[in-house]
């Protein structure tokens, strides 16, 4: 039984039952406690804590899911991997524990001819939370399964969470007993490699508060209704039907690790560490290709980082099983003609997933250059000092700076008899996540706990109502208030707060629009400053403030006025952006997908797909094409409607974007057309102008194009304008005569540099013969020590301090140190000649004798070395003290 018939049949069997098919969500997770999807249930999270009513009572999905925090046992076990589809049936206070019990095991146990999986009802196995005695009954009583194929777990292993704040509760799992060959018996508290686990059922029932491990959390209280979440794993499930050893044997990522072996030579099953390597990039493509189909693009922070992790860990298991350099194009080909049958968006987006992933390859083919090269140096550092073991802090850098893996580190590090301190590292490494965790919740949040929003949603009793759509100013009361994450009853001048209002017309920070500002105004005179507004729960606005004068209450009638100049002006720049985006497609083709925005007054900018830079030819006709848009005065209209309309209108949909099964689609004219729930314009004509500044890069297969929108557009051409006058006046030339004037002149200004710099070496070289001939005696040494003019190069002190111990030549030990400051820190050169080494005198350890004086570091061979410092007060204190040290070492 194939993965896809696998998928399917789940489906089929519980629409069959009365549940409503739903699609799988994005990856990327629409919580500001997770960054990727990492359960099935995530996407239902809002139906189970009761902040949203679930449009059906019976729901069943397969979702796609991301999880990595045990990424290194991923190819070393049977059941550890990063992407994995969840299939799952859900009731949101319909049935409870005696309506999923026997559901799973009907489909379980029903012949594959009647639409089941085949199972033999006296190999499965059943757990159960210590103390549910009801599920027991159910299981023993209602389904038939002896008592003696029925164990009890606790909290570790029979009592389901996130991970993190959110609903949880016992849950049941069912285990298959793969028979005597693959372990002992006693059931799945005696080996779970032998019983494996392939449906897990949790009986939601409680909201956690608190969650510090696994076992270690509080219960905040009831959930409204008692739920159903259950929790099957289609690639486990496909090991068992297909009767392969483990989850990277099955059909879909087989292909993947099959093409692995075919770029590599090596065989899979000959050798357990290359098994492994085969495994993980088998998996890790998987994970790449279906995170890059959901928008994620490499980078160095969330869920960005996460990706990029994963592709250098691909990149570097290529490189040890003696792959080619470049080979993601391959494996990614391999993973969508593996996933594309359950996910045929793979194919359509096929382009866009290549030129992401190659484009990462190729800069991290780069930094492995670059990181090797440092670490070897840091190596080497390492041995002179004496020691054997690499610091932490060294390896942090590379990680953290250059991108180098730790595990690539540890690798090179031991193949030169060198460990790394690892217990550093983690704890840098622990540091890291933990002010990235803190930091991607304080957008939302405010660093407030979540249940202090999730409490003032129940006490709304209903979403609160925007109606910045068609209004600025609207009438509310004051729901809430909330200052140093407590809910407060009042609020006077001076105090920072959240306002929770039952209406308003501010927008919330969201889909690359900025939030709006303004006032909240009460009736006794209380006047309350907007400067930001989040949507930290689904249905809830918070109004962040500081209430400028008088006193603000719950329950108080306010009035609530936007700052309608900046509404316009950043309305102005989101529609501005829809057309660039059109314009973008139409200029390089749909593989130039939107990766982000962030639309400002008077100013946006939009992030986008694309392998190479776009030619300034190409900018210049988007820019044309948009304008002539404005000239249109096209209406810009927005609708709501499902999304299967709003795809068979064209409408485009943003990657990583969650949408509901009503839409709002915003178009401008028959140009463009997009899902999206910002604030615009009425017509494209009240843009004015749109300038484009021009486009760069910012990560791997992502560029970023800047723009300005109407009266700030108009500004920065006025001053461009008045610019080229000046420039026009200087040149005493027309406006379009000053590129060529322009790199005439700098071409000139080039070649006198050259002349200058040839001069100034010259006279540079020219004092060689003079200091060779009189050296100092320093105990038998002849010594040189000099200071050059301030700005001469680097390259120039090497010459000359060569120049001149070849002049002295071998009949005697020589030392020659030159030191020059150039923009204000000193650089400096010293060599040695062979007889001066004889005596001990090496460039090496006499640069750092300087360096230390000057404030800075150096180092070199034996027979000449380069130095540098901060302070240039000291360079005469440094040539004293490089003579005291010829003389002692010589004397």
């Amino acid at each position: 039984m194939d993965s896809a018939d696998i998928r399917n049949r789940f489906l089929k069997f519980f629409e069959k039952n009365g549940h409503t098919i739903v699609p799988s969500a994005s990856l990327i997770a629409d919580d500001p406690t997770l960054l990727l999807v990492p359960a099935g249930m995530v996407p239902f999270k809002p139906y189970f804590l009761g902040e949203q009513t679930p449009p059906w009572k019976r729901a069943t999905s397969v979702q796609k899911c991301v999880r990595t925090p045990d990424i290194d046992e991923v190819g070393k076990t049977t059941r550890h991997a990063t992407f994995f589809q969840m299939a799952g049936n859900f009731s949101f206070g319909d049935y409870f524990k005696a309506g999923a019990i026997p559901l799973a095991w009907e489909l379980l146990t029903s012949a594959v001819a009647d639409g089941g999986y085949g199972f033999d009802g006296d190999r499965l196995w059943v757990t159960v939370y210590q103390d549910d005695d009801e599920a027991i009954d159910i299981w023993h009583r209602s389904v038939g399964v002896p008592l003696d194929r029925i164990q009890r777990r606790g909290l570790a292993d029979n009592y389901w969470h996130m991970g993190v704040p959110g609903p949880g509760g016992p849950c049941s799992e069912i285990y298959f007993d793969r028979g005597p060959e693959y372990g002992k018996e006693g059931g799945p508290v005696a080996d779970e490699d032998r019983y494996l686990e392939v449906w897990n059922l949790v009986f939601m029932q409680s909201e956690l508060s608190e969650v510090r491990t696994k076992v270690d959390f509080d219960i905040h209280n009831d959930l409204p209704a008692k739920n159903i979440d259950t929790g099957l794993g289609c690639e486990r499930m496909a090991a068992i039907l297909q009767g392969v050893e483990n989850i990277y044997e099955i059909d879909t990522t087989r292909k993947i690790l099959d093409r692995a072996t075919e770029l590599t030579g090596v065989k899979y099953g000959q050798d357990e560490r290359r098994d492994v390597s085969l495994r993980v990039i088998a998996d890790h493509s998987r994970t790449a290709a279906m995170l890059i189909g959901d928008g994620v693009t490499p980078g160095n922070e969330g869920r960005g980082y996460v990706l990029r992790r994963i592709m250098r860990r691909v990149t570097r298991n290529m490189r040890i099983l003696g792959g080619p350099e470049t080979n993601m194009r391959e494996l990614i080909d391999a993973t969508i003609a593996a996933m594309s049958p359950q996910y045929p968006e793979l194919l359509t987006e096929a382009s866009r997933i290549h030129a992401v992933a190659e484009a990462e390859e190729a800069a991290f083919l780069r930094t492995l250059r670059a990181g090797t090269t440092i670490l070897d140096t840091a190596v080497a550092d390492t041995k002179k000092a004496g020691s054997t073991k690499l610091s932490g802090e060294q390896a942090f850098t590379l990680h953290d700076t250059y991108g180098f893996p730790i595990d690539l580190t540890l690798e090179m590090a031991a193949e030169q008899g060198i460990e790394v301190d690892r217990d550093a590292f983690t704890r840098l490494m622990a540091e890291q996540r933990a002010r990235g965790k803190a930091d991607a919740k304080a957008k939302k949040t405010g660093h407030v706990d979540v249940s202090v929003y999730r409490d003032a949603l129940a006490a709304a009793g209903s979403p609160v109502d925007f109606l910045g759509y068609t209004e600025v100013v609207s009438e509310a009361s004051v729901l809430g208030l909330i200052s140093g994450g407590t809910p407060v009853p009042a609020a006077s001048e001076g105090d920072e707060v959240e306002v929770v209002l039952n209406r308003t017309p501010f927008y919330a920070e969201g889909g690359g629009q900025l939030a709006d500002q303004g006032v909240i105004v009460t009736a006794n005179g209380a006047r309350i400053a907007v400067h930001d507004v989040q949507s930290p729960l689904t249905g809830l606005i918070v109004h962040r403030a500081r209430v400028i004068a008088g006193q603000v209450t719950v329950g108080e009638a306010v009035r609530a006025e936007v700052d309608v100049a900046r509404r316009g002006a950043i309305s102005r720049s989101h529609t501005a952006t829809h057309l660039v985006h059109k314009g973008l497609r139409e200029a390089l083709g749909e593989t130039a997908a939107q990766a982000g925005s962030e639309n400002s007054a008077g100013r946006f900018r939009f992030d986008f797909s694309s392998p190479t830079a776009v030619p300034s030819s190409v900018l210049h006709d988007v820019e044309d094409r948009v304008n002539q848009v404005l000239i249109e005065d096209h209406p810009v209209v927005a609708e709501l409607m499902s999304q299967e309309e709003a795809k068979r209108s064209g409408a485009i949909a943003m990657f990583g974007e969650k949408y509901g099964d009503t839409v709002r689609v915003v178009s401008v004219g028959d140009y463009s057309r997009e899902l999206c729930g910002g604030t615009h314009v009425a017509r494209s004509g009240q843009l004015g102008l749109i300038k484009l500044l021009g486009e760069s890069s910012i990560g791997a297969g992502v560029r970023r194009v800047e723009a300005l929108v109407g009266t700030d557009a108009y500004r920065f051409l006025a001053r461009e304008h008045v610019l080229v006058s000046q420039l026009a006046d200087t040149f005493k030339a027309r406006p379009e005569e000053l590129p060529d004037r322009i790199a005439g002149v700098l071409a000139r200004l080039k070649e006198v540099e050259k002349e200058l710099e040839g001069v100034r070496a010259g006279a540079v070289l020219a004092a060689a013969g003079e200091l060779a001939a009189n050296p100092a005696d320093v105990n038998g040494v002849a010594y040189v020590g000099t200071r050059l003019p301030d700005e001469t190069k680097a390259d120039d002190l090497r010459k000359l301090v060569l120049d001149v111990r070849g002049r002295l030549g071998e009949s005697r030990p020589s030392v020659v140190v030159a030191v020059a400051a150039a923009n204000g820190r000193p650089a400096l050169v010293i060599a040695t000649n062979e007889a001066g080494r004889a005596r001990g005198l090496k460039a090496g350890a006499l640069v750092k004798v300087a360096a230390g004086v000057l404030g800075g570091g150096g180092g070199g061979k034996d027979d000449v070395a380069q130095g540098g410092g901060q302070d240039a007060s000291k360079i005469d204190d440094a040539l004293a003290a490089v003579a005291k040290a010829v003389a002692d070492t010589a004397g």
